[in-house]
């Protein structure tokens, strides 16, 4: 759980032999858009399944950085509110990449 800016953020990373799953959910954990990113060649390629309202730059970033740190898989939802503040997404994205680099 993190909090950032008087919002409560849960944070569920589930790892797999050939990559992630990350769930980033405000308020109560719920599935929300969702992007897959793949990361075999110099760039990653990204495909959205669910798509978000809002927050897709976020929901992109987040999944192919993931992807390409550990050239595999990444499928990535996100269930926020209202829009992320510039520092509250890159607070997340810290929190999100350091779960797991430490994973």
């Amino acid at each position: 759980m993190v909090n950032l800016e008087s919002r409560t953020f849960f944070l569920q990373i589930q790892k797999f032999e050939n990559g992630y799953f990350v769930s980033v959910s405000e308020g109560i954990t719920k599935i929300g858009s969702m992007v897959v990113s793949l990361a075999t060649g110099p760039t990653p390629i990204t495909t959205t399944v669910i798509p978000s309202r809002n927050e897709s730059l976020f929901l992109k970033l987040v999944a192919e950085r993931i992807s390409t740190r550990m050239r595999g898989v990444a499928l990535v939802s996100t269930f926020i509110q209202k829009e992320l503040e510039p520092n509250t997404a890159k607070a997340l994205m810290f929190e999100i990449m350091e779960m797991v680099d430490n994973d």
